[in-house]
């Protein structure tokens, strides 16, 4: 009788895949539990009638020397799926956590710094329309020593048991603490447990099979809804409205420029040396008008620095691979290692102007957006890094002069678009908008800084100063 539930349910995830695929839902069946529970025994069962060409299954539980030189979310948010897939996976951040816990490698403060880092990320996950599907593998002490036995008896299975393993067994008691402590802390209403005990291996795949299906037709009936809009919980500070930040008054004379220009340029290489030794994280952020100015500004910077240790990542509109992921991905996975800096030409901002304005995201995707990203960018803190967001402002008239410039010079005309002239047309509504976002994302950890730039020089000069600022704080406050 149970054989014969358990291929209804087999046969109903199949069917259950193709609306995955035909509704574009990304799913994320995380199993997580004891040494020898058999979790990698139920997946196989599990995915034995799906389409193979559809989901993927991945492990998550040794973590590499290079994992370590990215922040905590970095290696499980880049493994996060497209629309329309499955993604199975042996072990995910509860492991990572946990074991750290138990070998003494985080603190209490720091545990709680973890465990609210997954529970954002896992909210901010299904706010954007992820299916997240946890289940723990639970095992007695008696049973799992049993099977442990067996696993080493077995030539062809003896790889498989590990110290941590016995570890476990060993220690118990004090595990299944660790365990009830985590999972008591991450059973949210968006992405709930399901204990699944192994004592009747037919039932528990009956179980699992059950619960995936019930997620599923419940996140399709939800598909498309409206998440809703969270408090901002960070501290923010004031920040005037571009209107008010005077640019006349904002200008070097050449004389300076390239006296200033070398001194400080001779300053960041030497610091960017420090920042590498003692494994100092850089991303800088620019955002700013058409024809502001960027590019000159990323550029005086970024040849300071060691062509080693720096990326310059020109953010474009999205690719369908990246369109159909959570909108943040496309930055978790340009995030640079520690001691290395990452320099964006366009951010993930985005998302609060041009998705805003043009249309591409729905007012509850954007609204949501604020708190997202100052999460985001808090996480980044937290890892150690030091955030440098810049707005590069001009007024119209600058850009229009710059525009025609650009449109005379055929050297230079690659960089005026149609689109630039479109965005012109909406200067008041793109100024309402950044002074929106500006305000509600000047956080104390993150501050935005405006770059003057009607003279392109003056910014520049302001821009090396405060990267230079901020790094010098940086690298007295790490032993």
């Amino acid at each position: 009788m149970l054989e014969e539930e358990i291929e209804k349910q087999r046969g109903l995830l199949f069917s259950n895949q193709m609306k995955i695929k035909e509704n574009r839902l990304p799913v994320m069946v995380i199993f997580e539990g004891w040494g020898a529970a058999g979790k990698g025994s139920i997946i196989g069962k599990v995915i034995k009638d799906i389409d193979p060409r559809f989901f993927r299954v991945t492990n998550l539980s040794k973590i590499t020397e290079e994992d370590k030189r990215y922040p905590f979310l970095y290696r499980y948010m880049k493994e996060i799926p497209e629309g329309g897939q499955f993604v199975f996976y042996d072990s995910f951040w509860m492991k990572e956590v946990t074991d750290c816990v138990m070998k003494g490698k985080l603190s209490d403060d720091e545990y709680r710094n973890r465990i609210t880092s997954i529970n954002n990320c896992e909210r901010s996950l299904t706010d954007n329309g992820y299916l997240i599907l946890k289940f723990f593998i639970n095992i007695g002490k008696k049973a799992q020593k049993k099977r442990l036995k067996e696993l080493e008896e077995n030539k062809n299975t003896k790889w498989r048991v590990t110290k941590d393993d016995w570890r476990e067994n060993d220690n118990y008691e004090a595990y299944l603490d660790t365990f009830d402590r985590y999972l008591d802390d991450t059973n949210t209403g968006a992405s709930p447990w399901c204990i699944i005990d192994t004592d009747d291996k037919k039932w528990s795949v009956y179980q699992v099979l059950s619960f995936i299906n019930q997620g599923i037709d419940t996140a399709l009936k939800n598909h498309g809804k409206t998440a809703p809009i969270r408090q901002n919980v960070f501290p923010l500070e004031p920040i005037p409205d571009l209107k008010d930040i005077s640019l006349s008054d904002k200008t070097v004379t050449d004389e300076e420029y390239k006296k200033k220009l070398d001194e400080l340029q001779d300053e960041l290489h030497d610091l960017h040396y420090k920042l590498y030794r003692k494994r100092i994280p850089v991303i800088i952020a620019y955002e700013g008008w058409d024809a502001a100015g960027k590019g000159g500004n990323i550029k005086r910077i970024a040849s300071a620095l060691d062509p080693r240790g720096f990326v310059v990542q020109p953010i474009a509109s999205p690719e369908p691979h990246e369109k159909n992921r959570h909108y943040l991905w496309r930055f978790w996975t340009r995030l640079p290692r520690d001691g290395h800096f990452s320099i964006f030409d366009r951010t993930w901002y985005g998302r609060v102007m041009v998705e805003r304005l043009e249309g591409f995201c729905s007012e509850n995707d954007w609204q949501r957006a604020y708190n997202e990203i100052n999460e985001f960018e808090h996480e980044l803190t937290e890892w150690g890094a030091v955030v440098i967001k810049f707005w590069v402002q001009i007024d119209k008239d600058t850009q229009l002069q710059r525009f025609n410039e650009r449109k005379a010079d055929p050297a230079k005309q690659w960089k005026i678009t149609d689109e630039d002239w479109r965005n012109r047309e909406k200067w008041d509504l793109y100024e309402g908008a950044i002074n929106e976002m500006m305000k509600k994302t000047n956080t104390s950890f993150a501050p935005w800084h405006i770059l003057e730039s009607n003279d392109k020089h003056y910014a520049r000069l302001k821009a090396l100063s405060i990267v230079i600022d901020m790094c010098r704080k940086k690298i007295k406050s790490v032993k």
